[in-house]
């Protein structure tokens, strides 16, 4: 079977939402970056699945729970699909390295491959955007080409990039 999809991955904390230097598992904690909905949705409207990829290592150490991670990814699930944006999947390691073992944790690319191989998506035409090293590392193990952020800034230089292409 062929790949047809064309996709663009994105980190959660510190690229779609903002990074605050710690766990962010509240609602009230939860700021969307200035410009996300404005540029996801030019990616949108350009025929890219959007997919976030995202490490919630605080689950793991107890400090939260999947269902608080999940009830956030609603949330902004819901957000985005006010603003005509479809999020296609919500896609998160819960472990830590130092609470347990696991191949799901970026820098690893088992969550890319498993959002590749369930949407037929083409690596060679899609992005994974992220603002650490591990992103980038991880986008890049799954043969899809790479953007590294600043912490919380704009989607703008790479969104009109990928569009350019």
């Amino acid at each position: 079977m062929l790949s047809k999809n064309k996709a663009v991955f994105l980190d959660r904390d510190g690229v779609l939402i903002r990074e605050r230097g710690d766990y962010t598992w509240l609602l009230e904690d939860v700021k969307i970056n200035d410009g996300v909905e404005e540029y996801l949705k030019n990616l949108y409207d350009e025929g890219y699945l959007l997919i976030i990829i995202s490490n919630q290592s605080g689950i793991s150490k107890g400090l939260y729970t999947k269902q608080q991670a999940d009830y956030i990814h609603l949330h902004l699930e819901r957000i985005f699909t006010l603003k005509g944006i479809q999020i296609e999947e919500f896609y998160y390691c819960p472990h830590h390295p130092t609470v347990s073992n696991c191949i799901c944790r970026k820098p690893d690319s088992l969550l890319l491959e498993k959002a590749i191989a369930r949407f037929r998506i083409n690596p060679a035409e899609s992005w994974f955007i992220g603002d650490a090293d591990r992103d980038i590392e991880a986008g890049r193990k799954a043969g899809v080409q790479t953007f590294k952020l600043d912490v919380n800034a704009s989607l703008k230089p790479v969104v009109d990039l990928i569009l350019k292409r």
